[in-house]
């Protein structure tokens, strides 16, 4: 089905049914319905190029890679993120760029999609602390939305995030609650936001219980299922090993577990586990019981929230920074018990 069949199956022009799909303010309610529904039935998509050259939009949004995150490409949470925005973006005929850049040189990366009109806007990933392309891009004026935030950015603009401060200190508390003081956190590289967040929640946690956090039993990296499996098999080691673990993805809660049975013991019996878990279409925690007791939320649906926010800003340029907060489910699996008796 093209514009040309579905205008004559619709009996209308060409040029009112293509400004019925953009939402053009001239074309009534009950025409722009009728043609809606119309195109659902006949799974008619608008071409992208001709929607641009009737918009003056590129129809275009981009996502910029530093060398230095090429490991995001091939990163399980990175695809399902994309999947969700992509599917999102594409019913609202919008394509996605990715432009794969230097080390040092996203700036100008920015700059020229910019100056070309590449793109109608970006997305950005993986926000560091004080993350400076949130003021440039500002600057430029191209509509953009971060997933994540940044601390130490005072300017405002658009993001959805997890609330990874709360979730962290509920998942802490479940473990304190279960009688474990000895409680490791194997978290992502605390330069990212949602790190430090983490972190930040597990202390909380620690601090309003009266109890100290002990240095040697927080560790942060890249999180890998080597990384989660060293650290673990590490601390297990210890004079006075932990009891519980806090790990801050699946891929290295892999690991963990991993490295417990390695010591001959038993996750949940022996050492308790919480994960987060971004409910990953194909990475899943079991099927009926949870395999990992974990704080859940889904990073394809983030994806889907942030681009229908950043068409939002395309199509409003005027419009006030939008944010999300999503907040993640403890959901309990048979990674978790009560300290071991003894210890």
């Amino acid at each position: 089905m093209n514009l040309k069949k579905l205008s004559e199956e619709l009996g209308l022009s060409q040029t009112t049914v293509s400004r019925a799909l953009n939402g053009y303010p001239e074309v009534n309610e009950a025409t722009r319905q009728r043609v809606q529904l119309a195109a659902e039935k006949f799974n008619y998509r608008p071409n992208s190029r001709a929607k641009g050259l009737a918009t003056g939009r590129a129809m275009m949004v981009g996502h910029v890679i530093p060398a230095s995150t090429q490991h995001e490409m091939v990163n399980p949470v990175f695809g399902d993120f994309v999947g969700g925005a992509s599917e999102a973006l594409a019913r609202l005929g919008y394509d996605m760029m990715f432009t794969r850049v230097s080390e040092g040189d996203e700036e100008n990366a920015y700059r020229e999609l910019m100056a070309k009109r590449l793109v109608d806007g970006v997305i950005l990933q993986g926000p560091s602390i004080a993350d400076s392309r949130i003021a440039l891009l500002n600057d430029l004026g191209l509509p953009f939305v971060v997933h994540g935030r940044s601390s130490g950015v005072d300017a405002p603009y658009s993001w959805v995030d997890v609330n990874n401060k709360r979730s962290f200190q509920r998942a802490t508390e479940f473990l304190l609650d279960l009688g474990h003081t000895r409680i490791a956190l194997i978290n992502g590289l605390e330069r990212m936001d949602f790190a430090k967040r983490r972190r930040d929640g597990y202390r909380a946690a620690f601090e309003q219980r009266g109890f100290s956090v002990d240095p040697e039993l927080m560790r942060s990296a890249e999180m890998t299922e080597v990384y989660g499996h060293h650290e673990t098999r590490e601390m297990l080691r210890m004079d006075a090993p932990p009891t519980a673990i806090l790990a801050s993805s699946m891929i290295s809660a892999m690991g963990v577990r991993r490295a417990i049975e390695e010591e001959g013991l038993k996750m949940g019996r022996d050492v308790s586990v919480i994960t987060h878990d971004d409910d990953l279409s194909y990475l899943k925690n079991g099927q009926d019981v949870p395999i990992f007791t974990a704080t859940r939320s889904s990073v394809h649906h983030a994806g889907e929230v942030l681009a229908g926010m950043l068409i939002d800003l395309i199509a409003e340029p005027t419009c006030p920074p939008i944010t999300k907060m999503l907040e993640a489910e403890l959901v309990v699996g048979r990674s978790t018990g009560p300290v071991p008796k003894g210890q």
